[in-house]
């Protein structure tokens, strides 16, 4: 746990007691801080209760006192309206800050590396931390992806943290110069919290505030917003910039031509492997993720063998284009990590012919962008609050079942796949759509496809090769 002992003393909100919220709350009061923790929901109120975190009602109390708000990242403090105790905190001149600032104030001779993006962050950070693990640095790996940024070691000079940062967390979190900064892509998401596209991408900006040499920004170039990002950095001039990208030549930079990673960060443009041999890193959208990741840890001072030796063994992240079992020649891909139509899309991209399960509460955008991809899709089984305007959108663009829940979907699917008898049949989920209307969390999600694929009957079959209709 992280030592917060310079909250000794001194009254603290924190709102949200999820994972990051409690963990935040635990160690305030470790440090000896005067915790008021509070949560709308019952239950986790009752859970934090239990294990002494004290609460105190946000809504009603005397804001007076309380010099900092720590908030979860998924509770609005601006946009689409903040919530009332957000705005009574900074009605009386409280700082609304996050988790993660308190790991930056409490670590300061820590190395920063952090990533951002819509789609892929996940995936990278895990890589990062992965070939950082590997190659024997001292590295804590968390923040938006899985251990909360308070539970991790404390680290000195020598290590490194690796974290995910979402938009929300970057918007709450001052105190960071990301010594390693990435951005993979933006496309629209969130767009509610923050005001709109312009405000949703000056949150992604902000993993770059304040860097200058030798500091490095790795910017990912395959879409039109991050180009233009790119470009600004350069021109500015103020920190190193390296282009990176998943679908051709970057000069300069680190990129993938026809699944070949290629370093030109010094001018060589060296062939450094093939990642198709890789079956956790599949398609152009991981292709990206395996070239900033090479990137950031060859920026770090990681060898490029090394980096390359690491990339083979990556053993992929859960719940993103995970594949949970082969059964009687159809696999089955949990990729419940794809809540919006952009991370869809990218599994949509590498298998065919697919037995799509999509639905779940839809964001902004519906199913854009997915056209493209519909020739791919065999059947699509259809479930939770989007099943009827999926339905409608789908209708004689592609054959659909609507099933409206995952228990329905899996087996149904299972059942088409083996009577149309089709060549590498994969049965994917791939929700394009967030989990809130019939889960926790897209994690519950995919751990309820899991359970159902291995309860399914037939013949398993050996995972080490890719399926037969795998695309590049």
């Amino acid at each position: 746990m992280i030592d917060l002992s310079f909250f000794n003393g001194l009254p603290v909100a924190v709102l949200g007691l999820g994972k990051s919220g409690l963990a935040a709350a635990r160690a305030l009061h470790t440090a000896g801080a005067e915790v008021w923790a509070w949560d709308d929901n019952e239950d986790t109120r009752a859970a934090a209760r239990a294990k002494d975190v004290p609460l105190v009602d946000l809504n009603t109390c005397n804001w007076q006192q309380p010099t900092s708000l720590v908030i979860s990242p998924g509770i609005p403090h601006t946009h689409p309206a903040p919530h009332p105790a957000a705005a009574q905190a900074r009605a009386h001149n409280a700082e609304i800050i996050g988790d993660i600032e308190l790991l930056a104030r409490a670590q300061r001779n820590a190395q920063y590396l952090g990533i951002t993006g819509t789609n892929g962050k996940s995936t990278t950070t895990a890589l990062i931390g992965h070939i950082f693990q590997l190659a024997g640095r001292e590295v804590a790996v968390g923040g938006n992806l899985g251990t909360p940024a308070l539970q991790l070691e404390a680290l000195d000079a020598g290590g490194t943290y690796v974290l995910e940062m979402s938009s929300y967390q970057l918007e709450l979190t001052y105190s960071i110069t990301f010594d390693i900064a990435v951005l993979l892509n933006i496309s629209p998401d969130h767009l509610e919290r923050h005001g709109g596209l312009d405000g949703y991408i000056a949150a992604k900006r902000q993993i770059f505030h304040r860097q200058t040499r030798p500091r490095t920004a790795i910017v990912g170039v395959d879409d039109e917003i991050c180009r233009g990002i790119f470009e600004d950095l350069r021109a500015a001039d103020e920190q190193f910039v390296v282009p990176v990208s998943g679908r051709g030549p970057c000069p300069g930079g680190v990129f993938v031509q026809n699944g070949i990673l290629h370093d030109d960060t010094d001018g060589q443009g060296l062939a450094v492997m093939d990642l198709r041999e890789i079956p956790t890193l599949p398609g152009a959208h991981n292709w990206q993720n395996a070239a900033a990741a090479y990137a950031a840890c060859k920026v770090a001072g990681i060898e490029p063998p090394i980096i390359a030796a690491c990339l083979r063994s990556f053993p992929g992240l859960p719940h993103r284009q995970e594949t949970i079992a082969r059964i009687d020649g159809v696999t089955y891909v949990n990729d419940s990590k794809a809540t919006n139509p952009d991370a869809a899309a990218k599994a949509l991209s590498c298998y065919d012919p697919i037995y799509w399960i999509a639905g779940g509460r839809a964001k902004q955008g519906a199913l854009a962008g997915l056209a493209p991809h519909f020739a791919r899709i065999a059947h699509a089984f259809l479930i939770g609050e989007a099943e009827a305007p999926f339905a409608e959108a789908l209708q004689g663009k592609v054959a659909l079942s609507r099933c409206g829940t995952l228990d329905q979907a899996v087996p149904s699917a299972r059942d088409l796949a083996l009577a149309e008898g089709k060549g590498g049949a994969v049965v994917l989920l791939s929700p394009a759509c967030a989990s809130f209307d019939q889960f926790t969390d897209f994690e519950a999600r995919g751990e309820a496809f899991r359970a159902l694929v291995e309860s399914l009957p037939g013949q398993r079959e050996d995972l080490d090769e890719q399926p037969e209709g795998a695309a590049p």
